[in-house]
C-alpha cells in the first residue's frame, strides 16, 4: 500500500530512549556531586535546585528518582565503586610484591582516588551520615565490603607466611575507621602532612596490626 507508515524506532536526535534516560540520570548525578559534595550540601538542596543545576525539569527528575535521597543513595554507591575499581586494579598490579610494598601500592591508589575530588570525600564520609535508616544501613554495608576486601588481602598475607594466622576482622574494622578518619581530616586541611606521608602512616598501622608469622621477626 502506498504511503505506508514506518514503525517508530524509539530514537530521537540519534539516541534511543534508553540512551536519553541514561544521559538524564548522569546529568542529575553530576549535578548532585556538585551540590551535595560542595555547596549547599545534601540537606540544603531542593529538587528544583538540583534540576536547575542539571539543566533539566523537575518532571524529568521524578521520571528518574522518587526523592533526593535516592540520588544520594546512587551517588554514594557510585563514588565507592570508583574507588573499589581503582583498588582492585592496584591489587592485581601489586600481587607479586612483598607485603609492605603491596600495601603501599594499594593504599596509595585508594587515597589518590578518593582525594582526587574533595566532593567525593564529603559524599562518602559526611553527607551520607545520619540521613535515614536506609542510608545508614547502606553506609555500613559499604564499609563492610571494604573490610572484606582488606581481610582478603590479609588472608593472602597469612597464606604467604607474611602474617600469623588469626581472626583479623575486628582489627581490620578498626583500621578502616582510621583510614576514613585520617583521609577525611587530611582533605579538610586538619592534618599537616603530604598524602604520601598519610599513606605511609596507614601502611605502618596495618603492618603493626599483622602479627609476624615468625615471632623472631616481631622486633625487626
Amino acid at each position: 500500500m502506498a504511503g505506508r507508515l514506518k514503525a517508530p524506532t524509539g530514537r530521537y536526535g540519534g539516541k534511543s530512549a534508553e540512551e536519553r534516560k541514561a544521559e538524564r540520570r548522569r546529568r542529575f548525578l553530576d549535578a548532585a556531586l556538585q551540590l551535595f559534595g560542595d555547596n549547599p550540601g545534601y540537606r540544603s538542596t531542593t529538587v528544583a535546585a538540583l534540576s536547575e543545576a542539571a539543566g533539566l525539569s523537575t518532571r524529568q527528575f521524578y521520571e528518574e528518582f522518587r526523592a533526593l535521597e535516592d540520588v544520594l543513595t546512587a551517588l554514594h554507591l557510585e563514588v565507592n565503586a570508583w574507588a573499589e575499581e581503582a583498588v582492585l586494579g592496584a591489587v592485581a598490579e601489586a600481587r607479586g610484591l612483598p607485603l609492605a610494598e603491596r600495601a603501599t601500592v594499594i593504599f596509595r591508589e585508594y587515597a589518590a582516588n578518593v582525594t582526587s575530588d574533595p566532593r567525593r570525600i564529603r559524599i562518602t564520609f559526611v553527607e551520607i551520615v545520619g540521613v535515614s535508616a536506609r542510608l545508614e544501613e547502606q553506609r555500613l554495608a559499604r564499609r563492610a565490603r571494604w573490610i572484606d576486601l582488606v581481610c582478603a588481602e590479609v588472608a593472602s598475607a597469612v597464606a604467604r607466611g607474611e602474617a600469623a594466622p588469626r581472626d583479623y576482622r575486628l582489627a581490620v574494622t578498626a583500621f578502616i575507621g582510621s583510614v576514613n578518619g585520617l583521609l577525611h581530616d587530611w582533605s579538610a586541611g586538619w592534618v599537616d602532612a603530604t598524602l604520601d606521608e598519610v599513606v605511609d602512616e596507614l601502611v605502618r598501622i596495618l603492618l603493626g596490626i599483622l602479627q609476624p608469622a615468625d615471632p623472631r621477626l616481631a622486633g625487626s
